[in-house]
């Protein structure tokens, strides 16, 4: 498989995060993906974006040996549906993880060439890969978290709020494998797939031009929120012409609705997408805060073997 480029320059522009020159790459379905198109062709890398992915997996960023704590997050980069944005919300993001000791790996999943419930089958499957294969990466089965933004904050929230569903099971053997994440970020995400709030393009991506009304409900996330719902720490901006900032403060609710533990950090300004960018007063500091919610919650402590 060929590396996309920008993850063979991070160990040159981020030398303190302890990346290799050339992550590991696994693939998540390797006795075949289910639903494979016919007429499924090679994954496009275009700068720091990819595209017309058919064949799923994660890039594997190891937590430097002497600061592991334990921990793993699975980042899905976000593109509505369409794209991924596997610089600013992937491994950009994954060497921050690293220099707080945790394992990341940027899931490449499924996305409009499919639809659902492909993107879902993927996040699972990646919770339950890295579940069953933990001491190999040097994690605990305990603690593995999923992020994701935008679109991807939707797969995110889907895999905190559906990973029971039977839509997201294919009769493999590592179904058995639970695949809840022991705890989520979302930043900026995508929730509700209704109207008037819901980021038409991802809706058209992941449900088709004319979706009905029970797959509106079904993958309106708001609307499956329970006690079992993972951890999650939410960012936003009011100021965020794409998706509204509605969408995280309806998930917050029914966080707090439920009795799950949540934290909502949303600043006046800041664009969409602003995932890693360091220029913006407020919004840049979400990794501080996603630090202190970590550290809090217990995960940044170094797991006893």
């Amino acid at each position: 498989m060929k590396l996309p480029r920008v993850l063979i320059l991070l160990s040159a522009i981020l030398p303190l995060a302890g990346l290799a020159a050339e992550p590991a790459t696994i693939e998540i379905w390797p006795e075949g993906v289910p639903g494979l198109r016919a007429d499924a062709t090679p994954e496009k890398i275009e700068g720091a974006r990819a595209s017309n992915v058919h064949h799923p997996y994660f890039a594997v960023f190891p937590a430097p040996a002497d600061k592991a704590v334990g921990t793993a997050v699975i980042i899905c980069p976000g593109g509505g549906y369409v794209r991924l944005s596997i610089e600013n919300e992937g491994s950009l993001i994954a060497a921050r993880l690293n220099a707080l000791g945790v394992t990341a790996f940027v899931l490449h999943y499924r996305m409009v060439e499919y639809g659902h419930p492909a993107p879902l089958r993927d996040v699972l499957r990646a919770i339950r890969l890295v579940r069953s294969r933990a001491t190999e990466f040097g994690v605990k089965p305990e603690r593995i978290g999923v992020l994701g933004a935008s679109a991807g904050g939707h797969l995110a929230a889907s895999a905190s709020t559906l990973f029971n569903d039977p839509d997201g099971k294919t009769g493999a053997a590592l179904d058995a494998v639970s695949g809840r994440p022991d705890f989520a970020v979302l930043l900026y995400p995508v929730i509700t797939m209704k109207d008037p709030l819901v980021h038409a393009g991802s809706r058209k991506a992941l449900l088709g031009a004319t979706p009905t009304p029970e797959a509106l409900d079904h993958m309106s996330l708001e609307l499956h929120v329970t006690k079992e719902t993972s951890p999650t720490f939410l960012v936003a901006t009011e100021e965020d012409k794409t998706v509204p900032v509605e969408n995280s403060l309806m998930f917050f609710q029914a966080l707090r609705k439920a009795g799950v533990d949540a934290e909502l950090h949303v600043w006046p300004k800041g664009p969409h997408g602003f995932g890693m960018r360091p220029d913006l007063p407020g919004p840049s500091t979400w990794t501080n805060r996603l630090e202190e919610w970590l550290r809090n919650g217990g995960w940044l402590t170094a797991a006893k073997s």
